[in-house]
């Protein structure tokens, strides 16, 4: 038969409780750094109102943190007196013990800016050809005059190449042309842009009088970007309706190249209105008017899902929002 506890075994387990470890969250049962560094000021200074001072608090604020700290503890800390304020001996041994905790927290600090000083020394930047091409270099250049110690390194390609880059974290922050931010990544957008159809001046879509229809350009080989592209997903969705673009008469993987080629007369091609600007005003490309067909689409910045641009990644980003309309 089981003996019944005994009377003189309760203090043992009242013992025993209080000994246990609290269920609180430890943030709950230890005073905040800005206590402690009041309490170590208090004992250096002598006095409650030159460590208020010091730390640019008021005195009842200070008074406040100590009577808080001295709560939580459950210990008096500081002797008040009209000569100034004395550490208690409850209060000194606190005190030993909060000098520790702030040299760990310095310690903490000092290891936590290194990290971002050796984030701010690069910024990794992915771009579609357009943005690359014709937008980015006046933004570095802005950035460049804020952080002159800050390298960057820009890589080019397609919207699905940027993607891939920011997802195997080869990129910090990227730039994409299209119809949606791609899978896996937040988003912003930063402005808008328009795709024209250009020809050279000899061919004969660059004399007529009136616009071609989506279906016209819809079953008419042109020379396109890749699949892939932020310029291909807008005309593949815009003409899907239209059954879809014919073959192309040419799949090139940059503008430049795109411009060149239609230049040389081998036919009609999609661009951005930002990329041709140049050829238009020279007469060296006609823009096509089109009707029935919206060829708009936004421009991006894009990171990877779940994080935020920090450092010089933030701070580009802040140069590109308004920068387009």
């Amino acid at each position: 038969m089981t003996d019944a506890p005994s009377a003189d075994r309760a203090p043992d387990r009242a013992a025993a409780h209080l000994a246990a470890p609290s269920a609180a969250p430890l943030a709950h049962r230890v005073p905040d750094l800005g206590a402690l560094e009041l309490l170590l000021a208090v004992a250096r200074l002598g006095s409650l109102g030159r460590a208020a001072r010091e730390l640019g608090i008021s005195q009842p604020a200070a008074s406040g943190r100590i009577r808080a700290m001295e709560r939580l503890l459950g210990v008096a800390l500081v002797d008040r007196s009209p000569r100034g304020s004395r550490l208690t001996d409850a209060g000194a041994l606190v005190t030993d013990w909060a000098g520790r905790v702030v040299e760990a927290a310095e310690a903490f600090d000092a290891g936590a800016q290194a990290l971002r000083d050796r984030r701010d020394s690069r910024l990794r930047v992915a771009a579609s050809m357009t943005i690359a091409e014709y937008l980015l270099p006046g933004w570095l250049v802005a950035l460049r005059r804020a952080r002159p110690d800050t390298a960057v390194s820009l890589r080019a390609g397609n919207s699905a190449a940027v993607a891939e880059l920011l997802l195997t974290h080869e990129a910090d922050l990227g730039f994409v042309e299209g119809t949606a931010a791609p899978e896996g990544l937040d988003a912003a957008v930063i402005g808008h842009d328009r795709l024209l159809v250009v020809a050279a001046p000899g061919h004969p879509w660059a004399r007529r009088r009136g616009p071609i229809d989506p279906a016209e350009l819809a079953g008419t080989p042109l020379i396109l970007r890749e699949p892939g592209s932020g310029t291909r997903q807008v005309l593949d969705a815009g003409l899907a309706p239209y059954g879809g673009v014919s073959e192309p008469l040419l799949e090139l993987a940059s503008t430049t190249a795109l411009k060149a080629a239609a230049v040389s007369g081998a036919g009609p091609c999609v661009l951005s209105e930002l990329a041709v600007g140049e050829e238009l005003a020279a007469h060296r490309l006609v823009r096509v008017p089109v009707e029935g067909i919206r060829l708009r689409r936004d421009l991006r910045a894009v990171w990877p899902a779940g994080t935020r641009p920090a450092g010089p990644a933030r701070d580009l980003l802040s140069l590109t929002r308004g920068a387009l309309g």
